[in-house]
């Protein structure tokens, strides 16, 4: 027959690590769930490929034309007038702002440079072209 004493001087002989178990799995499938929301979708567009891509850091616009021609900054489809607007706003708040403009490769190079033409007249002339980098062996 065991002893059971009831007094606070007892040393802790064991610690049970069930209800840290516990939290750390709903916690894990909390993150779980959570994270394919917090992935933003993308707008479905085939990028040439270039050897020298290079990475773009400061504030940004981010232009896409898709292979219908539709025009989206950052994700959401936007009008010509809208994409003005949101240039000036964006060179109101920083004079360093940029533009990254991407296009799907079946785009047509009218509507390509129709758009680069809309960030210069409005005054953004830091801007660079999407591509996604090629691997340097397949481009030989």
């Amino acid at each position: 027959m065991a002893a059971h004493s009831n007094d606070p001087d007892d040393a802790i002989t064991g610690i049970n690590v069930t209800p840290l178990v516990d939290v750390t799995l709903v916690l894990l499938v909390v993150f779980m769930v959570t994270a394919t929301y917090v992935v933003k979708d993308g707008i479905d567009v085939d990028l040439p490929r270039a050897a020298s891509g290079g990475e773009s850091t400061g504030p940004t616009l981010a232009f896409t034309l898709d292979r219908g021609g539709r025009l989206f900054l950052d994700g959401a489809p936007v009008e010509r007038d809208a994409a003005r607007a949101a240039v000036r706003a964006a060179l109101a708040r920083s004079p360093e702002a940029r533009a990254v403009i991407g296009a799907d490769r079946a785009a047509s190079h009218g509507a390509v440079v129709s758009l680069i033409d809309l960030v210069k007249t409005e005054g953004l002339t830091r801007f660079a072209l999407q591509i996604e980098r090629e691997d340097a062996g397949a481009a030989r």
